[in-house]
């Protein structure tokens, strides 16, 4: 009995932090990705991991664009991602302030704005790991729709007009340096966000260079820039870095991309660091998925992000 008291006192803390939001996307579905994951088995995956989840939340997610968001012109629904991401903001500082990892399910990439930004509230440095097929570095003046699911990067490096400081009410500016970010997975860019990541030295691993390297030395090199004087690292997964033949259930599929074992294979290489601090996964879409496989495969990634090993 003893042994097992120890056992369940020697538990990490783990924060559920569900966000219903779909209206940073291209197509409708992301937004029931929280509850998609948690119907195949999230809760199950997370007893096998070396935590103990001490808290969950369901964010209460703008569902339909305002009067106010109709007359944006440049961006699509910018109050409702404002609104969401304050709200996610506030439940991350809370759960991080309480020694818990928060892990928040999305939802569509623009989810990831509120992450950040809560984490920024409570952790002097971060750096952060971007699994994605796209950079997420659009901007107000070079975005191609106005969705604001691809803008995640650029906003919390301060290269977009929205600002972290206009989610946390003026709270640290400076937690997220372009020199501890790290993009993994990439593979469909816009001329300017190209741009940008040259310009600005964003480490950026593309497939190429996953073929070239493999997944154990571009994980190893990630590790090494997103921790170089950070205080821990956020792990934001989109599905859409795995391949659609894995992952097929996506808003905007692009072929080639991570392989199932790569992907798991590189979520264990992450836990074995012992350096992440929080995870967003993002972009599961229910109505794009074939019998639930995505869903399927992103807890299963979840759990090995968190630790969970074969033997």
């Amino acid at each position: 009995m003893a042994e097992l008291n120890q056992a369940a006192e020697n538990k990490k803390k783990l924060s559920l932090i569900a966000v219903p939001f779909g209206l940073g996307a291209g197509r409708p579905g992301t937004e029931e990705g929280p509850e998609t994951m948690m119907q195949v088995g999230l809760l199950r995956q997370l007893r096998k991991t070396a935590y103990e989840i001490v808290g969950e939340h369901k964010v209460k997610c703008p569902q339909k664009p305002t009067a106010a968001s109709a007359k944006d012109s440049s961006l699509k629904h910018l109050p409702e991602v404002k609104e969401m991401s304050r709200q996610v903001a506030d439940l991350v500082a809370q759960e991080v302030s309480k020694g818990s990892m928060p892990l928040v399910l999305g939802g569509d990439h623009s989810v990831t704005i509120g992450a950040l930004a809560g984490l920024a509230k409570e952790i002097a440095s971060i750096g952060v790991i971007y699994f994605d097929a796209h950079a997420g570095l659009n901007t107000e003046e070079n975005t191609p729709t106005g969705k604001m699911g691809g803008m995640s990067l650029a906003v919390a490096l301060g290269k977009a007009k929205l600002a972290l400081t206009d989610i946390t009410n003026g709270v640290s500016a400076t937690a997220i340096k372009k020199e501890n970010v790290v993009l993994i997975g990439v593979r469909d860019v816009e001329p300017e966000e190209r741009a940008l990541i040259l310009s600005e030295g964003i480490t950026v691993f593309t497939m190429h260079e996953i073929d070239r390297m493999g997944i154990e030395k571009v994980i190893a090199k990630a590790v090494e820039i997103a921790g170089q004087g950070t205080d821990g690292i956020h792990v934001s997964f989109s599905a859409d870095c795995l391949d659609p033949m894995e992952a097929p259930g996506v808003g905007m599929q692009v072929p080639g991309g991570l392989t199932y074992r790569e992907a798991h294979f590189a979520c264990e290489l992450l836990a074995e660091t012992n350096r992440i601090i929080s995870i967003d996964v993002v972009e599961v879409n229910g109505m794009m998925d074939e019998s639930r496989r995505t869903a399927r495969l992103a807890i299963g990634l979840i759990a090995s992000l968190l630790g969970k090993r074969i033997l």
